[in-house]
């Protein structure tokens, strides 16, 4: 078999193995970022076509709770098409001090934890990773604080913010999150 082939072959097969390409995938979700868990990189194009809840998070803040609502929101609607996502950040009051090893297990033997959570994230000024900078655009409101959620449509464009205090189960994001999840 020729070189040229064999770089064909290769190439073809990467090409199966890719989520969406990068052209087809929203700009917004146009991102990757190393899963808590085992640090390998996840896109977030794997999550084109969803209903995306966003939640930067935190082990010692006094909205910690909202972890086990957030798995009950996350198991009630998966099957739908919502994945919840976690983005564990140390930004407001060095509530998430530890390492992603740390952070992984509490949130694992503590809530139970099944949706993704990806590797401790800069939310806050002047660090803004350029994802939360784009939710923050899109969305017109910053976090404040720990817990604040991001919902983005299936489509990938439109980004409804809810403060910290709303908790997860709020009858007005739920009702943002139905209608979303009954687009196609």
């Amino acid at each position: 078999m020729s070189a040229f082939l064999r770089h064909l072959i290769a190439a073809a097969t990467l090409a199966m193995a890719l989520p969406a390409s990068a052209s087809s995938c929203p700009t917004l979700l146009n991102h990757s970022f190393p899963r808590l868990q085992n640090n390998v990189p996840q896109s977030l194009c794997q999550y084109q076509g969803k209903v995306l809840m966003v939640v930067n998070t935190a082990s010692f803040c006094g909205y910690t709770g909202q972890y086990e609502t957030l798995e009950s929101v996350y198991d009630k609607y998966k099957a739908r098409g919502l994945v919840v996502v976690g983005f564990p950040s140390n930004d407001f009051g060095n509530q998430e001090p530890g390492g992603e090893k740390e952070i992984a297990d509490f949130c694992r033997t503590t809530y139970g934890i099944q949706f993704p959570m990806m590797a401790k994230t800069a939310i806050a000024p002047p660090k803004t990773h350029p994802f939360y900078k784009q939710l923050i655009a899109k969305a017109g409101a910053a976090p404040q604080w720990n817990f604040h959620k991001y919902l983005i449509d299936r489509s990938g464009t439109r980004v409804a913010s809810f403060d910290t205090r709303t908790k997860p189960d709020d009858e007005a994001l739920l009702a943002q999150l139905e209608r979303w999840l009954a687009e196609k």
